[in-house]
């Protein structure tokens, strides 16, 4: 009952947008929709190595992802490299390069018993990788280091590039790197109002919570013993901060004085006044809303910060804020 009241309230807030805000809603939606692109988007295979456990390869404890019986020296390891949209892109050439990994596999095929591991990154950190051989290797090398902390194996400094991209099937890598099958959803005349954008992002957010990626330290290739891993939260890619749509007034007094300055500034994504981080000096005003938006704007006159008010519409989802002029000094 109350999913019903929220999908009701949720569509009676977008139908007034659509109808009072066209632009902000066609913004709204692209975004939703891109973001459901990438989340549903799957792994595509990219390269394929064949390692080889040494003897003795089973580090003691069990690695976090590791299946059972796997990777104990009766086979040759598959690893597949895949290119993965989900995975997010590291924000500078310096920094960590996030990587997700699925469960590791023994698996009974005609040349008898071998194990395979699915590794994913960025389409742009292969891209970078296919561009120039020396950053191709490093990923490779950091690869094999990661895949002998994450499984708790001890791999052979010997590897083989395949010809082939992938080892098994397409469906069975992008499951394993998922974590469990997707669910099915009925897109029944019925559930038109019901499947929403947000819910379906809520969906995917909860699936994307099995399977959070760790980042992988960019070490020299000399170093040895070093920590590749660091764990990250979520495999969710960081929203970008955009500038939200916003009207600036300065209003006159009768002798054409400006008075006060009245400020519209559109927030469509945030629900609550709570979220909203504003700061005002004499001389600007600065919005943030965490991982959604942020605003900086030089006022065209000198007001007093103090006797500014805000108010929150949050059926329009609209914030105003009223700035009074700032008496000259005498």
């Amino acid at each position: 009952m109350a999913d019903a009241r929220l999908a009701a309230q949720l569509w009676s807030l977008l139908d007034e947008m659509a109808e009072n805000e066209p632009r902000a809603y066609r913004r709204l939606l692209l975004q939703q929709r891109a973001e459901a692109e990438r989340f549903y988007s799957p792994a595509e295979p990219h390269l394929c190595l064949r390692a080889r456990p040494a003897v003795g390869a089973r580090r003691s404890g069990l690695g976090p992802g590791a299946g059972s019986g796997a990777g104990g020296g009766c086979g040759p390891l598959f690893i597949n490299i895949c290119s993965w949209k989900r995975v997010p892109a590291p924000k500078a050439p310096t920094d960590p390069t996030p990587v997700s990994a699925g469960l590791l596999e023994e698996v009974s095929g005609e040349g008898g018993l071998y194990s395979v591991i699915d590794i994913a990154y960025n389409p742009d950190v292969l891209q970078r990788g296919e561009e120039n051989p020396e950053k191709r290797e490093h990923l490779i090398h950091l690869t094999l280091k990661f895949v002998e902390e994450q499984y708790n194996l001890i791999l052979s400094d010997l590897y083989t590039t395949e010809s082939f991209k992938l080892k098994g099937s397409l469906e069975t890598m992008q499951q394993r790197l998922r974590g469990r099958q997707m669910p099915t959803l009925n897109l029944s005349q019925n559930t038109k109002k019901e499947l929403t954008l947000d819910r379906l992002l809520h969906t995917m957010e909860a699936e994307d919570c099995r399977n959070a990626p760790v980042l992988l330290k960019e070490e020299s290739i000399t170093e040895s013993k070093v920590h590749l891993i660091e764990e990250i939260t979520s495999t969710e890619m960081p929203e970008k901060l955009s500038t939200p749509i916003y009207k600036l007034i300065t209003v006159k007094d009768a002798n054409s004085k400006p008075f006060k300055i009245e400020l519209q500034i559109e927030l469509p994504k945030v629900s609550s006044v709570s979220e909203c981080d504003l700061r005002i000096s004499k001389d600007d005003v600065i919005i943030e809303v965490p991982e959604k938006y942020k605003l900086q704007l030089e006022l065209p006159e000198f007001v007093d910060e103090e006797a500014a008010t805000a108010v929150f519409n949050k059926g329009k989802r609209v914030l105003f804020i009223t700035l009074p002029v700032a008496k000259p000094d005498p």
